[in-house]
């Protein structure tokens, strides 16, 4: 991971100040670096090491910053990881022309590893995140969302890099095509899992632990998984205040949402789901060799839903 974050320094250098700033206030903001963790796990669980993918992960690490700056925009978010968003210090402008050279670059790397299936699995994921983005924006209060719709966009929005991620650590190892395919479902279902919790979180979590705005979700009127549920199987009234949350977004139903949550078992279901994907996930796991790579993976998997930030 230090050999990744000199990479990323290295290639985030600018000669416009302001991009330096913004890289140096991202960089410092920490985060998990799970994706490209995730790439260079399985290409060391398959024997695979070198330069290449430090690289390979500095691009996905790229991407997925640069989704988040936007994110932040959209979202008109303030706080992440516990610190001023960029836009909150730079302003939105900044923070998506500084997302754009992110993306940018990221395809400069890609060209500089000058493989075509490189090449084609990024690129792909970076056009099914977009999509997902969209659809998010589609789907904002929108009381008729059900959980087929909300789960295409996890797949697309989130899960897609995790996928990109992992099939690369498989791709750099030379993997055969059913241990890719099966790397490729890990990928899939350890980010669904994130994303599961992470919605889980926004309902079930504090501003101090997340360090995140809790209640974000419900503030913007966005239909995840715990608030379709409720929608499905709570009572008249539940139903009715879950609609109303979604439709008109804000706060200020906050707590009749939580409570009415808790006693449906809404916020168990979405838990319990977050829990089937991670255990699918160790699972896809099954055929790759013993090591401490892959032990690493399989902790992922339970922290996944483990995890309360």
């Amino acid at each position: 991971m230090q050999q990744l974050n000199h990479v990323i320094r290295q290639h985030l250098a600018s000669e416009v100040v302001l991009i330096n700033q913004i890289a140096e206030h991202l960089i410092n903001a920490g985060g998990k670096r799970l994706r490209p963790a995730l790439l260079l796990l399985v290409a060391n669980a398959l024997g695979a090491h070198g330069e290449s993918s430090h690289k390979l992960a500095a691009i996905i690490e790229f991407i997925h910053t640069a989704t988040l700056l936007h994110d932040d925009v959209v979202d008109e978010s303030d706080l992440r990881r516990g610190r001023k968003t960029a836009n909150a210090l730079f302003g939105n402008a900044a923070s998506v022309l500084v997302g754009d050279f992110l993306y940018s670059r990221a395809f400069q790397m890609m060209v500089e590893v000058d493989d075509a299936r490189v090449m084609q699995i990024l690129s792909n994921a970076t056009n099914v995140i977009a999509e997902g983005e969209v659809l998010q924006l589609l789907n904002m209060h929108d009381s008729e969302v059900d959980e087929t719709r909300y789960m295409q966009v996890i797949c697309y929005k989130t899960a897609k890099l995790f996928e990109a991620s992992a099939q690369l650590g498989a791709i750099l190892a030379q993997a055969p095509a059913p241990l890719e395919a099966a790397i490729i479902e890990f990928g899939q279902r350890i980010g669904t899992a994130f994303q599961l919790m992470d919605d889980w979180l926004d309902y079930a979590g504090y501003v101090g632990s997340m360090g995140k705005n809790a209640g974000c979700d419900l503030s913007e009127g966005k239909p995840t998984l715990p608030l379709i549920y409720l929608i499905e199987h709570g009572t008249a009234e539940q139903k009715a205040l879950a609609r109303a949350a979604i439709e008109e977004g804000g706060t200020d139903h906050a707590a009749p949402i939580l409570a009415a949550m808790q006693t449906s078992g809404a916020l168990d279901y979405a838990l319990a789901c977050a829990e089937r994907e991670a255990n699918a996930a160790a699972k896809a796991l099954h055929s790759l060799p013993s090591s401490i790579y892959k032990d690493s993976l399989l902790e992922l998997c339970a922290y996944s839903t483990a995890r309360r930030a």
